[in-house]
């Protein structure tokens, strides 16, 4: 066991004194005394009265926080400060969060101040969590009963007091983005004691007379004794069984209320409620004039397309005339063809006789057996031409047969007429001609002269 065991658990005396404790500066001293307070006491909300209050040029706060037996010095620093959106003064009854700590430079004891609301929102606030969390496990605030504002109101609907600046807002609102749009007012006092009861009843006569398709419930800003009407339980349920579709513009864009998270839709303020609940005229507009454009071009194109297209097709019709003369054509052209074909078999034939005529003269043959051989080819050669002249003739038919069919003279055979002006430009439609005017019909057997008394497309 060593010494210092031994001197720990009084086994032996010292002989010696101890060393002497080190001697600390008095910024030491204030500096370890303000850790071990910071270290040891935590954040916490402490009740009191303001006295002595200073606003420095630097933008900091500087108070005094007392009751009836002690007081505590306070500062407030401009970084936490600028989010206070009320001015306290003195004689307020407060409550500040705040961390207990030791000013070095005096060594006095102070709270560095992180947030100030009055006395008695802590109450409130606590209410406020505590009616949150009941309808929301009831499931008022579930996203699924949330409906979606109608696109084209017809008619809307304001809760809110007449005297509230957040109605001329919400009706300036309205009247910029759509002057025609109906507006029903349901009056009710947006603040004071029996204010909740009051919009409740505005809400449910609003429900009775089911004359507008989306309401409006909306009030200025203000503090939260101010809003906090619209944290009853009975505002809040009777938002949440509205018919009807609802958006709540309370407050300002940091002001959050039960009413908001029962109504389908939360805007900022009561002017972005306003244009929520409201089409724009402006881009109604300017959205029509873009469709509007956009069905012409798609018009002028498909009217381009459809007159390309008939180009098209005129182009392939041929007019009967023209496609006779065609056929003749081709039939003249293949007639030629065969004659050019038996003219050139008959040389080719001629030539192959003399050739063998040379050989069998070279050859010095027999010549009686060559003779009946060469009837004998003869023969077939004649048969054959023959056989090629009747096959000729039955294509020169054929073909006879399709022109006859094609002639005009066929058609009109048929019950079929040519109708003629004077000038003797043929009728294809109505449109080419006009009442009192002659004209001549060609029939398979003779003519006609009639006059037009009236005619249709």
């Amino acid at each position: 066991m060593t010494v210092e065991e031994l001197l720990d658990k009084n086994m032996i005396t010292p002989l010696f004194s101890p060393p002497a404790q080190p001697v600390l500066s008095v910024s030491a001293l204030n500096r370890l005394a303000r850790e071990t307070l910071e270290q040891t006491l935590p954040l916490a909300w402490i009740a009191g009265e303001i006295s002595n209050l200073t606003r420095a040029a630097s933008g900091h706060w500087y108070f005094s926080l007392k009751d009836a037996s002690a007081q505590v010095r306070c500062v407030m620093f401009r970084g936490r400060n600028q989010f206070i959106d009320w001015l306290p003064d003195n004689g307020m009854q407060v409550e500040v969060r705040a961390t207990p700590t030791l000013y070095e430079a005096r060594g006095e004891f102070q709270l560095q101040v992180d947030s100030l609301r009055r006395a008695g929102l802590g109450a409130l606030f606590e209410a406020f969590e505590q009616l949150k969390a009941k309808l929301e496990q009831e499931g008022l605030f579930d996203s699924a009963r949330k409906r979606r504002l109608p696109a084209f109101p017809q008619r809307i609907g304001v809760v809110t007091s007449l005297q509230a600046a957040a109605l001329r807002d919400v009706l300036t609102t309205l009247k910029r983005r759509m002057p025609a749009l109906p507006v029903v007012l349901y009056p009710t006092p947006v603040q004071g004691a029996d204010a909740a009861v009051q919009i409740s009843a505005a809400l449910q006569s609003a429900y009775r007379r089911a004359e507008c398709d989306v309401l409006i419930l909306c009030r200025g800003g203000g503090s939260i004794e101010d809003l906090w009407p619209f944290n009853e339980e009975i505002v809040a349920r009777t938002v949440a069984a509205s018919p009807i579709p609802i958006v709540c513009g309370i407050g300002h864009e940091t002001d959050f209320t039960i009413a908001d998270f029962a109504a389908d839709l939360r805007a900022p303020t009561p002017t972005a409620a306003a244009e929520l609940a409201s089409p724009n005229r402006t881009d109604l507009i300017h959205k029509l004039e873009l469709n509007q454009a956009r069905l012409r071009r798609l018009a002028r194109h498909r009217l381009d397309t459809h007159s390309q297209q008939l180009d098209y097709l005129a182009r392939r019709l041929v007019h009967p005339g023209r496609r006779l003369e065609a056929r003749q054509a081709a039939l003249g052209h293949l007639t030629q063809r065969l004659r050019n074909a038996m003219v050139t078999a008959r040389e080719r034939r001629h030539w192959h006789h003399s050739t063998l005529a040379r050989r069998l003269l070279q050859a010095s043959p027999d010549f009686a057996v060559r003779q009946l051989a060469l009837a004998a080819r003869a023969a077939a050669l004649t048969r054959a031409m023959h056989l090629q002249l009747a096959h000729a003739n039955q294509e020169t038919a054929r073909l006879a047969s399709h022109l006859t069919h094609l002639n005009p003279e066929a058609v009109l055979a048929r019950g079929y007429s040519i109708v003629q002006n004077e000038q003797g430009d043929i009728i294809h439609g109505s449109d080419q001609i006009r009442v009192d005017e002659s004209l001549n019909i060609r029939l398979a057997r003779g003519r006609a002269r009639v006059k037009v008394t009236g005619h249709s497309t």
